[in-house]
Order: structure tokens, then C-alpha cells, then sequence
């Protein structure tokens, strides 16, 4: 049985094996049982606190065991989790939780000021946790919701608007995962997972729940382990390896990434950005032993939705147009085309996916606009989408692709539209050649450029504002070219940061008189990058605007 809810799939494993290890965290290790236990005593905390069963449940997404435990005890309420990175602005934050509708907030410390005085219940401190015996006792444990929200999870992308996006995902979205990558990874009690990922990046359900649902056990890093992963993957005994291949280079310029460092790792997963050949070469020297694996998928498919296991030898690796690692091909149980500009299918173009893993839709319905399409090929066969009534006004099989336009239900069977570009080599593999649209990866994170000009437009004197990324890979880097009066690029810096997540905050800015345009009157962001340098908003040394 794979349709199951993710604290099913987590107290599936904890009756199995209570007493393996479950959770290392911020100095705190927890059984299954203890876990269990503590995820019980928080729930009954938050109907006491609230009056009644929360549905939505805002978490304060800190490297903790009180972090873990509140994701645990809100799905055993039937609640969709909503994380908050407590290093994200208070504003992004606030705006995060008033489109969630939260009903409880846990945080470990006092949440900001903006947080505090919101309409949801906040539980925080220790004594709530339940991770130590509180006194007085709490209530009993509430028995598991028998009939839990559909939505398990809800992520907040960039959004073009200056506004974030909420992607909710089903329970029924990541339940055929877990058991699809359970057995691909060989997870179970003895193994160690890494939780690498902050719990606003989705490849930390894979973490969390791969390791929960198998009775392994996760091994979360305090935030410094990660510019050295090869001492932590030994002293964690780490046997599940998960993270954006940026900690490769990372570890390269500091010298922490010696040949043979991890001999005893057994998986290596990369994901979030492109894989670059050298990044792969470099960890596979210094883990030897280990099968390592590229995987891609939108934060919309449930995580990641293809795998590329490159042969154990780096000199038999294939070499590819953009010296990138191939994403793979997709899981089996999904389906998927490439898309040309025309609708068409092609080699060489979109990549649209749907099947089970493929989120029902944006949290605000207008968000879906543009982001689907209706589209059969000709062995298309509608009685595999469910009946009749719940399939859209699909084009005839073999005709071009549909954009959908927000007329018609989403279905099942209307594809995601990635706005990635790849290439399908014979044999099936994809290759990520990059995206079609505005949106770009910084350090792993998805950001559409668009909020980031809406910010910069907020300044009086920025009468238009047009992002840009220099270099490629670990070297992305975000400038911006405005109109108007001259603004002290400190200022806009500022102004960033106090509205952006530090990721997203641009690290230099020039003013034009006017951008060059192409000849269908649109930017030339091509041309408008290299009219000029850039002023720096930051002094040499510098990596955060709080600094």
C-alpha cells in the first residue's frame, strides 16, 4: 500500500522499529519512540492552546529538534505544514503566513514583532515541545486525523509579481514517491540521512520522510557543518548524502574536500541547480564508494521527478554540450513530453510533466494562468485520467498544445509546464539546458527576476528596474540596471534585504538614462548587460546586507 499520508508513513516505521534512532538535532538524539511520544504531547498542546484541531500550521523552520517534532505533530492533526525561514525578512514572512491562513505558529523563540500579533495561536519554548516532560502534564495525545487535509505541505516560490507564490502539495503527490525512492536508495534502520536542505527548500521532504518512512534516521547539521560536508558526513557516519551542488565548490575553495575523505559514504544526491561535471569528478574522488546521482524536479512535482546515475568511473562520463551532469530520465511512474515553441513535440525544447506527483494547482488560483497545458499525443487513451467529467477540454490527440487559461478545472490530466529546456538524448537521458523564462537558480533557490524589479520599483526615484544574472553556476551572481534618479546603491541594497531573502538581494546596481530595446520593443537584457559596470551595494568581504 503506497497511498498513505506522510505521519502514516512516519508511524508505519516508528511501530516497526521504535527504539532505532529517528532524529539527531541541535544536540538532541530521539528514538522513534520518543519522537512519536513528543509529536503526540506537542499536538495535544495545540488544541489545548487553540480550542480545536488547527488546519494550517505555520513552523519556524530552525535546524531543532522542536522544528522536527511540530512538522510531526501538525500532520498527526491532519494539518498542512507552512514553513517559515526565521532568515528570511520579517515582511516575506509575515506575507507568507497571512496567505496560509494560519491558524498555530511554532516557534522556538519569540517570533518578530510582525509575527506576534497575527490571528494564530503561537506555541513555542520547551515546555511545549514535549521533548522533556512538561509540567503540569499535557493532555493525552490525540489519536492521528483519520480524515487529514489533502494537503500535506505548502511551499512559497518567487513569484513574478513581487508577490510569493504558495505551491500546495497532497499527501497523495509524495506518498508513490516515498515508496519509489525508498527501494531505489536502499533506506532502512542503520541508515543516516543528511538534512542539509532548510525546511523552505522541498528536497527536505525527501530527507525527512524517505529516512522516517524506512526507520532510518536524520542527521541534521548545524548550519556551519556545511561549508565542511566531508567532516560531517564522517562524524555523522552519514550514509545518505543530499545537497545543491554549490557545497561542492564550496568545499573545493576551502580545501575541505580532500580525495577519499568519505569512504564510507554510500549515496550521493545532488539537486536544486546544475551538476557541473567537475562538481561530480570532485565528489566522487572524495567518496569513492558511493553511487552518486543527479536529480531535477520543480518545487510543483513533488521534489525531484527525474535521476542520472553516472557510471562509478569518471573518465567513461560522457561529455555534454554545457559540461553539466544529464538530469536523467523521468521516474516511471510520471509521464512526459518535450515541447517545441510551437506545441510541438520535439528533442529538444520544454519539459512538461504530469502524473501523480504533479501538484493540483497554485494556492491562489490565478497563479495557474500560463503554467499548464492541455495536450495529447496520439496514443493518448482518456479513460487512464479519470472520467470524463474531470478531464479538460483537451485538444484532439496529435494536435499542438493548449496553454491553459484559467477557463476550464485543472485535471489530472493537464501537464505542468516546467519552463525548463532540455534535450533528449536516444537513449531517453535529458539534458538541462537552462530556463526558458525569467526565472533563474541562485545557490540552489528559484527566483523569477520579476520580484526583484517589483521591490526595486517601490524606491521613489527607480522608475523601472530590470534584473540580471552574471557568470554561471557557483559564480551566478544578481546585478540590476534601473531608470530614474540616482540612488546610492547602499540604499537599494537596503531596500532589498529588508523585503528579499539574502539570496535574492542583488550585489550591484548601475542607472541608465533609457534600457536598449530589441526590435519587438521588449529589453535586450542581452545588450543592457553590457552597457556598463555595476556599482557594488556591498564592500569588499562582504556577503550579507546585515553584516
Amino acid at each position: 500500500m503506497t497511498e498513505r499520508t506522510l505521519y502514516q508513513w512516519f508511524a508505519d516505521a516508528a511501530a516497526r522499529h521504535p527504539e532505532q534512532t529517528a532524529l539527531e538535532a541541535g544536540g538532541e538524539r530521539l528514538t522513534y519512540r520518543e519522537l512519536e511520544e513528543a509529536a503526540g504531547r506537542l499536538a495535544a498542546t495545540m488544541i489545548e492552546r487553540r480550542g480545536s484541531r488547527p488546519s494550517w500550521v505555520g513552523l519556524a523552520a530552525e535546524r531543532s529538534a522542536l522544528t522536527y517534532t511540530g512538522y510531526l505533530a501538525a500532520l498527526r492533526l491532519g494539518a498542512t505544514v507552512v514553513p517559515l525561514n526565521p532568515a528570511f525578512p520579517e515582511e516575506r514572512n509575515l506575507t507568507i503566513a497571512r496567505s496560509a491562513a494560519l491558524d498555530v505558529l511554532i516557534s522556538g523563540d519569540e517570533p518578530p514583532e510582525p509575527l506576534r500579533d497575527g490571528p494564530w495561536t503561537i506555541v513555542r519554548g520547551a515546555s511545549d515541545t514535549g521533548t522533556q516532560p512538561p509540567a503540569p502534564a499535557p493532555a493525552p495525545a490525540p489519536a492521528p486525523a483519520a480524515d487529514p487535509n489533502p494537503v500535506a505541505y505548502v511551499l512559497f516560490t518567487s513569484g513574478s509579481t513581487g508577490v510569493p507564490k504558495g505551491v500546495p502539495i497532497e499527501h497523495r503527490n509524495v506518498s508513490s514517491y516515498l515508496a519509489y525512492n525508498i527501494e531505489r536508495y536502499d533506506a532502512g534502520p542503520g541508515c543516516r540521512f543528511s538534512q542539509t536542505f532548510d525546511l523552505t527548500f522541498d528536497p527536505s521532504v525527501f530527507d525527512m520522510f524517505v529516512a522516517w518512512g524506512s526507520g532510518s534516521a536524520l542527521i541534521v547539521p548545524a548550519r556551519d557543518d556545511l561549508a565542511d560536508p566531508a567532516g560531517f558526513v564522517r562524524d555523522g557516519r552519514i550514509t545518505h548524502w543530499f545537497a545543491v551542488p554549490s557545497v561542492v565548490s564550496l568545499a573545493k575553495r576551502m580545501r575541505r574536500l580532500p580525495p577519499e575523505s568519505m569512504p564510507d559514504l554510500r549515496w550521493s544526491l545532488f539537486a536544486g541547480e546544475q551538476l557541473t561535471s567537475q562538481q561530480a569528478a570532485a565528489w566522487q574522488a572524495a567518496a569513492p564508494s558511493s553511487t552518486l546521482e543527479n536529480l531535477y524536479g520543480p518545487t510543483e512535482l513533488a521534489i525531484t521527478c527525474t535521476g542520472h546515475r553516472p557510471p562509478a568511473d569518471p573518465g567513461s562520463w560522457p561529455s555534454t554540450r554545457n559540461g553539466t551532469v544529464p538530469i536523467g530520465r523521468v521516474y516511471p511512474h510520471l509521464e512526459h513530453v518535450i515541447l517545441d515553441e510551437d506545441g510541438m513535440p520535439s528533442v529538444e525544447g520544454e519539459l512538461c510533466v504530469r502524473g501523480v506527483q504533479r501538484f493540483p494547482g497554485y494556492l491562489d488560483p490565478a497563479d495557474n494562468k500560463g503554467r499548464f497545458l492541455s495536450y495529447e499525443p496520439a496514443s493518448y487513451e482518456p479513460a487512464s485520467h479519470g472520467p470524463a467529467s474531470n478531464e479538460p477540454a483537451s485538444n484532439e490527440p496529435g494536435a499542438p498544445a493548449r496553454v491553459y487559461d484559467g477557463g476550464e478545472p485543472l485535471s489530472d490530466a493537464h501537464w505542468y509546464r516546467t519552463g525548463d529546456r532540455v534535450e533528449a538524448a536516444p537513449d531517453g537521458e535529458l539534458l538541462h539546458l537552462g530556463r526558458l523564462d525569467g526565472q533563474v537558480k541562485i545557490h540552489g533557490y528559484r527566483v523569477e527576476l520579476g520580484e526583484i524589479e517589483a521591490v526595486l520599483r517601490e524606491h521613489p526615484a527607480v522608475e523601472d528596474a530590470v534584473a540580471l544574472t552574471t557568470g554561471e553556476g557557483d559564480d551566478t551572481d544578481l546585478r540590476v540596471a534601473y531608470t530614474g534618479d540616482e540612488v546610492p546603491a547602499p540604499e537599494l541594497m537596503r531596500l532589498s534585504g529588508r523585503r528579499l531573502p539574502w539570496y535574492m538581494v542583488p550585489r550591484g546596481f548601475t542607472r541608465l538614462p533609457e534600457f536598449p530595446l530589441n526590435p519587438n520593443g521588449k529589453v535586450d537584457r542581452r545588450r543592457l548587460a553590457a552597457l556598463s559596470p555595476f556599482s557594488p551595494g556591498l564592500s569588499p568581504g562582504k556577503t550579507s546586507p546585515r553584516e
